[in-house]
């Protein structure tokens, strides 16, 4: 563990200790005397109360619903901490709901729940859809993932995102579209390897071939070597693992065989999400690729090769999910601004096209000030989430999934002034010592 790593650990344990916790709730709406609560409880609530049960989709226009998600975890893969529990999950779960406020303007509720199956996961994922407009489901094992957010996007009529599988394909997609640009190729006709084959890179794969990627220029490499039909354990991965399955069949058209020194001989790209390196990736294999190889190493927080040695080896564009190298791949570029889309126009469902036109405008974002060390934006430049915002909703309504009518100028104001609300108010309450300056000398 870096030094620096360690520091901020230390900081972030007594930061939350004197806190007590990130996020609270706090009111809305004026209260200026006792007859106000004849509006706001009883007895004025049951006209509303009332209205709702004629037709239930007022709840997006009487109650916070069309603003209101819950991360939702079983607390099965926290971070790189594996399975610690939802308890333990909660930190972070209340950390995605501040990212979830601040860049978005989204009211997100922090929700571990102590659970034994998939489809226990999913029963409280339909028992809590009247209560909120949209799920972010968080931290939850792979296969496990796939069949609740599979299932639940079958099941109910708001949004439903796993941000370890979406977030981070829209993201990784986003920058793939940069990088190509940087290296003057096609990524419709490269080859294309991910090294892991978990939750990112199953969906990023899959969102890829959406995209308009040839499936059989992909190449997956899980722990056990690169995926193709023919190998041994493919009848035990039919039944254990179904969505990796499908890859294993589709990707691979030259059915290269081995390990990732052999997945990246002439590849264009890498995509690895799998272990802390450094050494996962070799310098020579690095060597290997295509000309102008591009390499995303996103293994937290030592990527698995360095971007210094990707660039020695000949790596045009390197990229990590780390803050302090160029080109941080991270979801929270994505979700902030898709579920402010997908709320303001009260989705049923969030389709791969919605998260292939949320990367498009990110990348989109870039500009002019595109460059070999800045493909992406950061989450400093926040007016790039309402056009994300923007780019979702339009498309939400073209593919007939939305419950409002917007047009890209309209959502686009719309979400700016929410966004921008949501980021003055936390200042203002800072400002007036609302929100006290507990850190002292910590940071």
């Amino acid at each position: 563990m870096s030094e620096e790593s360690e520091k901020w650990f230390k900081i972030a344990v007594e930061a939350s200790r004197r806190y007590g916790g990130k996020v609270m709730v706090l009111p809305k709406v004026p209260v200026r005397s006792l007859q106000d609560f004849s509006i706001w409880y009883t007895p004025g609530v049951a006209a509303v109360s009332r209205e709702i049960s004629r037709d239930v989709d007022k709840s997006f226009e009487y109650t916070w619903r069309w603003n209101a998600i819950a991360v939702l975890t079983d607390g099965t893969r926290v971070l790189g901490l594996g399975d610690v529990g939802p308890e333990a999950a909660m930190p972070v779960m209340e950390g995605k709901s501040l990212l979830y406020k601040y860049l978005g303007g989204v009211d997100a509720v922090p929700l571990p729940v102590r659970v034994s199956t998939a489809d226990d996961l999913v029963n409280i994922g339909k028992a809590i859809e009247p209560a909120f407009g949209g799920i972010n489901l968080e931290d939850i094992e792979s296969p496990k993932c796939f069949y609740v957010l599979d299932k639940l996007r079958e099941e109910l009529k708001i949004a439903v995102w796993h941000d370890d599988q979406q977030g981070t394909a829209g993201a990784i997609l986003a920058g793939l579209i940069n990088a190509f640009k940087i290296v003057g190729k096609r990524m419709e006709d490269s080859t294309i390897v991910f090294i892991g084959a978990g939750a990112s890179n199953i969906a990023a794969a899959r969102i890829l071939i959406k995209a308009g990627v040839k499936p059989g220029n992909i190449v997956l490499v899980d722990s056990k070597g690169i995926l193709h039909p023919e190998r041994e354990d493919m009848d035990k991965l039919m039944l254990t693992n179904p969505w990796k399955y499908e890859l294993a069949l589709k990707t691979n058209a030259e059915r290269r065989r081995g390990g990732i020194k052999e997945a990246l001989v002439g590849a264009d790209a890498v995509v690895a999400a799998s272990v802390q390196g450094p050494g996962v990736i070799k310098k020579e294999w690095v060597r290997s690729m295509n000309k102008d190889p591009i390499v995303f190493a996103l293994a937290n927080p030592i990527p698995e090769i360095w971007p210094w040695e990707a660039k020695e080896a000949g790596a045009k564009v390197v990229a990590t999910g780390r803050s302090d190298f160029p080109n941080q791949v991270n979801n929270s570029l994505v979700f902030p601004g898709v579920f402010r889309g997908a709320l303001d126009v009260r989705v049923k469902t969030i389709t791969d096209e919605m998260i292939i036109a949320a990367a498009q405008e990110i990348a989109n974002f870039v500009g002019d000030k595109l460059s070999e060390d800045k493909i992406l934006p950061t989450m400093e430049e926040w007016d790039f989430y309402p056009r994300v915002a923007a780019a979702v909703a339009v498309k939400a309504v073209e593919q007939g999934v939305a419950r409002k009518s917007t047009g890209w100028k309209e959502e686009y104001e719309r979400a700016r002034e929410i966004i921008a609300t949501a980021k003055l108010m936390i200042e203002t309450l800072f400002g007036k010592g609302l929100i006290r300056n507990l850190l002292g000398d910590l940071a």
